[in-house]
């Protein structure tokens, strides 16, 4: 098939966005993304192109007219719903009525939204007890990708999309509401699973008005628990989450945001933090890994297990972001887990993503923004440290995207095996940071000099084929994440009895501490005028991140060459 020049049209440049980025450009076409800003610079820099295509896999502003009713130039948008099935709220709906199969569906741009002609689809069966962002990042993104490839595939085939037909029997979507958050209401009164499956549809945006502690909140990441009390009554607290009764057990909410006031921009933060000042009488309950490592308890952040020699240490972090107080407990539990009889230590993730670096919410709430990312950034460098020098021989596991500190996390490992599908993105000078993590011990050992610095340079993403291609990461396992944990663990106790990783351990005994505390201190130098100096922008950038504000343009380094546009931006 020919080489297709594709303008990948979309309102951020997310994980799906990326991932179809990527595939296309190995499927051997030239994609460029444009980032929705108003409907005229939109128009300009894609009519001012001889682009064939134009590609929506995350668009939440209406396509202008002049776009799509351009013949010569098809308008196809992603739609995370089944052949039919109309509105913002698809997956929300399928989460709370428990659908058990759900799909993507590939349509033209068309005047009414979501009823364009149907260029492809894509159907999966839905995961019990997923949360949005993961039915999102995951089955949904899958789907997506089959269906981009097939609209690619058609397009060059003179494919002729199918008007959308109600009358078909197959056609078993319908136009849905938006939901609204009385769609999302519960009592406290109400079953523990009912609220969850509540709080799981509204993962990621809007969250689930409820009230704690006389307080008007946005819940997300809420986990089960058996405990009991009156429903609505605070029962403990856990590291950074809040045990709230229910009707018949209890739930533990880790992230809250607080109702903002009329002119007011409010963001998720930790629970705890949120209802800081009012958690006096509430017990705290201080298990840990060092404490108790094999506790039953059902909300662990931080778990351990071992299995034939592997000592597999998991930390489960919402949005893989990585606050200076959880990087602290995950130095305690390192320590610990370093101190068993274990021949290999496994360290990776939980749900959603293997770590995305600093908490930059934290960051952006603190008293002092900088002083708190300069704690942080020393906080995720002793996490490294840790790995760096283990005893054990070292694997991580990426079961989820990683970003910046994340992916050097990784590297402080002897071996990283990734999940098929996950993006990287080992990078920091988008974020006006030098970075840190020991990444200029860890990234051109990995990969070379030469290939380090154009990684740090670029800010692009990177998929796991690549990085296996350049040596980033050794294996890839499968997409599915049951799948995956299971072969990691296989992996782990493989490469303790395989001689080809010798050679490794033998390095790791060679590893000269003083040069890793060099490159340290050299990092931290930096990092100290980028956080705390702010020489780079680093909190403006950080408070746009945050408050999730819309980009003025087009990234330079997302726009392809073939791409002659005034309307990007330097980043």
């Amino acid at each position: 098939m020919r080489s297709l020049k594709i303008v990948l049209l979309v309102s951020a440049f997310n994980g799906l966005t990326q991932r179809a980025w990527l595939e296309l450009r190995e499927a051997g076409h030239v994609p460029s993304v444009v980032l929705f800003s108003d409907e005229d610079t939109v128009c300009q820099q894609i009519e001012n192109t001889d682009a064939a295509l134009v590609i929506c896999p995350f668009l939440k502003d209406r396509v202008p007219a002049r776009l799509w009713q351009d013949p010569q130039r098809p308008v196809v948008i992603i739609h995370p719903g089944i052949v039919g099935d109309r509105g913002a709220s698809a997956l929300d709906w399928a989460i709370t009525r428990q659908l058990p199969t759900w799909g993507v569906t590939a349509l033209q741009a068309a005047e009414e939204m979501d009823s364009g002609a149907i260029w492809a689809t894509c159907e999966f069966e839905m995961p019990a007890g997923v949360r949005k962002s993961e039915l999102y990042n995951g089955p949904v993104a899958d789907a997506a990708m089959t269906c981009i490839h097939d609209v690619v595939a058609r397009f060059g085939r003179d494919f002729v999309p199918q008007p959308l037909d109600y009358r078909l029997p197959e056609v078993r979507g319908r136009l849905q509401a938006n939901m609204k958050q009385s769609d999302r209401a519960f009592s406290w009164q109400d079953d523990a699973e009912l609220i969850q499956r509540r709080i799981d549809a509204a993962d990621g945006q809007p969250g689930v008005l409820a009230e704690l502690l006389g307080e008007s909140c946005y819940l997300y990441d809420a986990h089960l628990d058996s405990r009991c009390g009156t429903p609505g009554q605070l029962l403990a607290v856990h590291d950074d989450a809040v045990l709230v009764a229910t009707g018949d057990r209890s739930l533990w909410i880790g992230s809250l945001r607080r109702k903002p006031r009329p002119g007011e921009e409010t963001f998720k933060r930790p629970a705890r933090h949120v209802l800081a000042g009012r958690l006096d009488k509430v017990p705290t309950l201080n298990w840990s890994v060092a404490s108790h490592p094999y506790c039953k308890e059902a909300y662990q952040p931080i778990r351990y297990r071992e299995l034939d020699g592997v000592g597999e240490l998991t930390f489960e972090f919402y949005n893989g972001a990585m606050s200076t107080e959880q990087c602290r407990r995950l130095v305690s539990a390192l320590r610990w887990a370093k101190a068993q009889d274990t021949e290999v230590l496994l360290f990776r993730g939980g749900r959603g993503s293997f770590s995305n670096g600093v908490h930059l919410n934290v960051i952006q709430a603190a008293a002092v923004p900088g002083l708190e990312a300069w704690a942080n950034i020393r906080a995720i460098n002793d996490v490294c440290r840790e790995l760096l020098t283990a005893r054990q021989l070292v694997v991580s596991g990426l079961t989820g995207s990683a970003g910046a500190g994340g992916v050097m996390l990784a590297l402080a490992a002897d071996g990283v095996f990734a999940r098929s599908g996950v993006v990287l993105n080992p990078h920091y000078k988008s974020m006006g940071l030098y970075g840190s993590e020991y990444w200029t011990y860890s990234l051109p050992r990995a990969v070379g000099y030469e290939r380090a610095l154009q990684l740090s340079e670029d800010c692009l993403p990177i998929s796991v084929a690549q990085a296996l291609e350049i040596g980033l990461v050794q294996d890839i396992g499968p997409r599915c994440p049951q799948a995956f944990g299971n072969w990691l663990m296989a992996q782990a106790r493989r490469v303790a009895h395989d001689p080809l990783y010798k050679a490794v351990r033998e390095r790791r005994r060679a590893r000269d501490v003083e040069d890793m505390e060099r490159c340290r201190d050299e990092e931290l130098a930096q990092m100290r005028l980028d956080m705390v100096e702010d020489r780079n922008g680093f909190a403006e950038k950080c408070r746009h991140f945050v408050f999730k504000h819309r980009t003025c343009g087009t990234p330079r380094r997302l726009v392809a060459p073939w791409v002659n546009s005034a309307e990007v931006v330097n980043g």
